[in-house]
């Protein structure tokens, strides 16, 4: 037996020490932890599916904990609970269920919780044989009409040029994740540009491992329909986060992990070429994170995906020879990059219009609108970021980097 577990808890030392118990007599055990507090809440249709039990461990007060554990197991279908309470028994406790366990001591019990675990893998084989023979089942892998196992769906989210994407829960992360679906997969004499983009996406981003680039999950064809399966991201992005202004030192923060991200994809021959707020989403803990490379572009693949100069981004962040459909290299994400870091300071994007190509020609021809006093120590990296021509502008990510670590400005 090598279970799949999910250890839930306030305190690192008594996710560790769970850890530690289960790895001496499982050495292959897959464990993935959730800080009770500090990631984002666990969501309301999230069953834990992929998992052989979940672990709440909790210490006085552990309130917390106790109340978790009501909730979830109260959910049908939910996976088995162990909850781990270091503490000493009630006088009348209360009693175990199948799908929840209860465990009392000044310490963690190695026996106790390891015959616990394997109680609840049992149950959660009974639960899942039981769930495979409803008449309703497929009905739960059902994305429109397609089937694709090992995602339960929960909600159609939106709808892109050529995917659908959907809210699902993942048995294979064990975690809530956005699905993509491409709209079909084509011949292969077809040679659909969409589809190339689509499977490129997963293709960066899956080899990328990095704090700020998106987590991939899965990729796989369904019914002959592609599909990428990767982090949810409950908190929103940067747009929704720029409805209020946001602290000079924030702004500087974020500027440095996007910058951080763009000098992963750069070091791979890639570009993002739709760096946007709505590009960069947030997670839990405050950190930035760049997701949809639908329009990235490996270099050597330019004439194959692109054709001749096509235009693709958003003018108002587009770096004046994309606008103009100009070569381009890493210097034009970091343009992009400059409006962004404008946006999140000043309030504001630098330049308005009111059709796409105004927008276009000012890039190109405008100069910088005049910065406030209040923000000129932020001035220098602003004017190199948002240079006209890529020759005066940051040569690299890692330049913008050693530029705003020199700046020393409070959060």
């Amino acid at each position: 037996m090598s279970p799949r577990l999910l250890v839930i808890a306030d305190r690192p030392e008594y996710r560790l020490l769970a850890r530690k118990h289960v790895e001496i007599e499982w050495p292959e055990a897959v464990i993935l932890e959730h800080r009770l507090g500090e990631d984002q809440p666990l969501d309301a249709k999230f069953l834990a599916a992929g998992y052989d039990a979940v672990i709440i461990v909790g210490a006085p007060p552990a309130e917390s904990a106790e109340v978790l554990a009501s909730v979830l197991s109260a959910r049908s279908d939910f996976a088995p609970l162990v909850l781990v309470l270091v503490q000493d028994p009630p006088p009348e406790p209360v009693p175990d269920t199948p799908r929840l366990q209860r465990l009392y001591g000044k310490k963690i019990d190695r026996e106790r919780l390891l015959r616990a675990i394997t109680a609840a893998s049992r149950e959660q084989r009974r639960a899942l044989a039981a769930l495979r023979a409803r008449p309703d089942y497929d009905q739960l892998y059902k994305f429109g009409s397609l089937t694709i196992r090992g995602h339960r769906c929960i909600r159609q989210v939106g709808t892109g040029g050529m995917c659908k994407i959907y809210l699902a829960e993942s048995e294979r992360a064990g975690a809530m994740v956005v699905l993509k679906v491409f709209s079909q997969v084509p011949d292969v004499s077809e040679r659909l540009v969409g589809f190339d983009r689509f499977i490129q996406e997963y293709e960066i981003v899956a080899g990328l491992k990095h704090p700020n680039i998106v987590r991939i999950y899965d990729l796989g064809v369904a019914d002959d329909h592609a599909y990428i399966a990767m982090e949810h991201f409950p908190a929103g992005d940067l747009r929704q986060r720029m409805r209020t202004q946001l602290p000079p030192g924030t702004a500087l923060r974020f500027l440095a992990q996007m910058a951080s991200a763009l000098e992963a994809i750069h070091s791979v021959g890639v570009l993002h070429r739709d760096l946007k707020p709505a590009n960069v989403m947030l997670r839990a803990d405050g950190t930035l994170c760049l997701i949809d490379f639908g329009l990235a572009k490996a270099n050597q693949m330019d004439v194959e995906l692109t054709g001749s100069r096509e235009i693709f981004g958003t003018p108002y962040y587009m770096s004046p020879e994309q606008g103009h459909a100009e070569l381009i290299d890493a210097r034009s994400d970091l343009y992009s990059l400059g409006i962004v870091f404008y946006e999140m300071l000043i309030g504001r994007k630098p330049y308005t219009g009111t059709t796409a190509m105004e927008v276009i020609y000012k890039h190109k021809r405008a100069p910088l609108p005049a910065i406030d006093p209040q923000y000129a120590a932020y001035e220098p990296i602003l004017q190199r970021l948002l240079a006209k021509s890529p020759e005066d502008r940051f040569q690299s990510a890692r330049e913008v980097l050693d530029a705003a670590a020199e700046l020393k400005i409070p959060a």
